[in-house]
């Protein structure tokens, strides 16, 4: 789950990051009731889940109250699109109107988690306030990566040794150990998979803020982070992602393809979408249906599917174990008689029951195209996804 700036930042305050003073508005109207307490220059920052906005016009610098006036009227209610978000864009509907601080240098800092050795991870650079992945590809080398122990946590030696990286004075060494150290605690004690500060800025008195923020949490673990998922912003997911849970499915992601998949199993479903790019097309949807053995559940995930615009065929590929073909078949008769489905549909069952499966599928005088084999099938949903 991703927060917004304002909410990452106030969970950094907690655990002593500094960040710039801000208010957040909802409504044009509220900007009455703080006109006294603003200071100029203003940052005027739209609250979306993307990177990048102010490239698109996002972010504005007022020098006075009216220009603030103007930029939120221009931009509250609206939708902000960015390389990141697509044509679509993201709804504005959360302004942070920050006080602007005195920046001297930029640098970028994060903390994630090394899957290679299973511990968290810092990342920082002194080339900040850029997007990461150029500086990693245009100057490796400018990148440090910083592994903590979870056990142990932050040692004093590793944050004199991102200290020197960054080029900082010796003097601010102990602002960054306070900083990484605030990181490291607020990323453990919130179960985040990401904490980005980009830019981490050092002012002209020598301050380091956090200027800008990202702050992703792991959303296997709202179970036990109920108060952080509760300022979870669900005008800024996709809506069928949302349906997708709703009826029980997590692993729904939507794609940029037009070949809906409905795959059990993880492995399965990745391998789908690759034979799907090698017969030239390209898939809609990642969707692990898992041991589904109830039709509805089958009914529901294709409803998802075929309510995509973008699908014009739809791929049923399971190989059963736990998941039973026959109740899988079952399902896609159902959805195919309530009217659920009407893209063109492939089918490639294999394993458990695959005989009942089949024998329920000929039976249904319903339309679908039946596949012996994986590459056959994804041949044949590319072939029918093209008419």
């Amino acid at each position: 789950m991703k927060l917004h700036e304002y909410q990452a930042k106030n969970i950094l305050k907690d655990y002593d990051v500094d960040v710039p003073n801000g208010i957040v508005i909802n409504d044009f109207n509220e900007l009455v009731n703080i006109e006294k307490v603003l200071t100029y220059p203003t940052v005027v920052k739209t609250q979306v889940h993307s990177g990048a906005r102010g490239k698109a016009g996002g972010i504005k610098l007022a020098s006075n109250f009216q220009e603030v006036k103007d930029f939120v009227k221009s931009l509250l209610g609206k939708k902000l699109v960015t390389h990141q978000t697509g044509d679509k864009g993201l709804p504005i509907n959360t302004i942070l109107l920050e006080e602007g601080i005195d920046i001297q240098t930029e640098l970028y800092l994060a903390i994630t988690i090394d899957g290679s050795v299973s511990n968290p991870i810092f990342i920082s650079s002194s080339q900040g306030g850029m997007d990461i992945e150029a500086v990693a590809d245009k100057d490796p080398n400018a990148i440090l990566k910083t592994t903590i122990n979870a056990d142990i946590g932050l040692m004093s030696f590793q944050s004199q040794e991102i200290g020197e990286q960054l080029g900082l004075h010796k003097e601010i060494f102990p602002q960054l150990h306070k900083i990484l150290t605030g990181l490291f605690n607020a990323f453990i004690n919130s179960d985040s998979s990401l904490i980005e500060i980009n830019p981490l800025v050092v002012t002209g008195d020598g301050q380091l803020i956090a200027a800008d923020t990202k702050f992703s949490i792991d959303d296997n673990a709202a179970f036990r982070q109920q108060e952080i998922f509760e300022i979870r912003d669900k005008t800024q997911e996709d809506e069928l992602e949302l349906l997708a849970e709703d009826n029980g499915i997590q692993n729904y992601i939507k794609l940029d393809g037009n070949i809906g998949c409905l795959v059990n199993g993880a492995g399965l479903a990745m391998a789908t979408m690759d034979a799907i790019k090698f017969s030239g097309g390209s898939p809609a949807n990642f969707l692990d249906i898992g041991t589904a053995n109830n039709p509805d559940s089958v009914v529901a995930a294709l409803k998802i599917i075929a309510s995509d615009t973008d699908v014009k065929a739809i791929f049923i590929n399971i190989f059963g174990g736990l998941a039973r073909t026959d109740i899988i078949a079952e399902g896609f008769v159902k959805a195919k008689k309530e009217g659920v489905i009407k893209q063109p549909t492939v089918i490639r069952l294999a394993g458990t029951n695959v005989e009942d499966g089949k024998r329920i599928l000929n039976e249904s005088n319903v339309e679908f195209e039946l596949a012996d084999g994986f590459a056959e099938g994804a041949d044949l949903v590319v072939k029918v996804s093209s008419k």
